[in-house]
């Protein structure tokens, strides 16, 4: 593991999981630990903010849309710019100061074009910018592309999340392959299942037997979670009585958190 004290733990799975449900209960479990933490939200469709109760006006795709400019288009304004000490002044406007942790978005430059430049200057700021927490929890995306990008070098827990379904499961399996046969530094990967009740939890346990695949813990299917959803209320707001909260407070215990 490249830092010494911050840990670092990746959320990801098929669509619809609730992937970013489990995101933001485990932001509310290391909150209530005061935890000094930084949420990313690294998925494209950036879900996470309004599941944590949070308004974002500018993400890092921005900031990238604006380095990419004036390093194809000088402007006279930026004659001899340090780029990176402007991509890293930019991304600390970016970050939203929360009571009990940041958040950062990343979302997606929308402009044509190589931005390989711009991402070997974002690698670094990151390096620097995750060793000033004691946690990074990060939503991202279906799939490991994007940690193929390096964006953060460093994972210490991937969690994939799978609900009862075998595509679920078998998206979970090939992520296990991909992160083989990528050159990511992913320390461990643990798979997560969601959503579980009394009638699909048999289903769940022959599906991760069939796959050879061990499951860290199972989340219920929250009726308090639901509501939650339904009404935009965000997922902070869950009673501590919660199933799917505790369920996720344990996982945390297991994963040293």
């Amino acid at each position: 593991m490249g830092y010494s004290v911050t840990k670092i733990i990746a959320i990801t799975g098929k669509g619809g999981t609730g992937k970013t449900a489990v995101a933001a209960l485990l932001i509310r479990y290391l909150c209530k630990n005061k935890e000094f933490l930084l949420a990313v939200d690294a998925d494209a469709d950036t879900n996470l903010p309004e599941t944590l109760g949070c308004e974002v006006e500018h993400t890092i795709g921005d900031a990238k849309e604006f380095l990419q400019e004036i390093a194809t288009n000088p402007r006279p304004e930026h004659p001899d710019t340090n780029k990176e000490s402007l991509l890293q002044s930019k991304i600390y406007e970016i970050i939203e100061e929360m009571p009990c942790y940041d958040l950062l978005v990343m979302g997606r430059p929308e402009g044509a074009g190589c931005y390989c430049y711009v991402n070997n200057l974002l690698r670094g700021i990151m390096d620097k910018l995750v060793q000033n927490y004691d946690f990074v929890v990060m939503d991202t995306e279906a799939g490991l592309e994007h940690f193929s990008r390096k964006i953060v070098r460093d994972i210490d827990s991937l969690l994939v999340v799978t609900d009862a379904s075998r595509r679920g499961f078998r998206t979970a399996e090939r992520i296990r392959e991909l992160v083989a046969e990528l050159e990511v530094n992913i320390k461990e990967v643990h798979v997560l299942a969601n959503k579980v009740t009394d009638a699909n939890q048999g289903k769940i346990e022959k599906l991760a037997g069939d796959l050879g695949l061990e499951l860290i813990g199972m989340v219920p299917l929250d009726p308090k979670v639901e509501e939650l959803d339904i009404g935009g209320i965000p997922l902070s707001k869950l009673p501590d009585d919660s199933i799917a909260a505790e369920e996720v407070a344990k996982i945390a215990k297991k994963l040293g958190l």
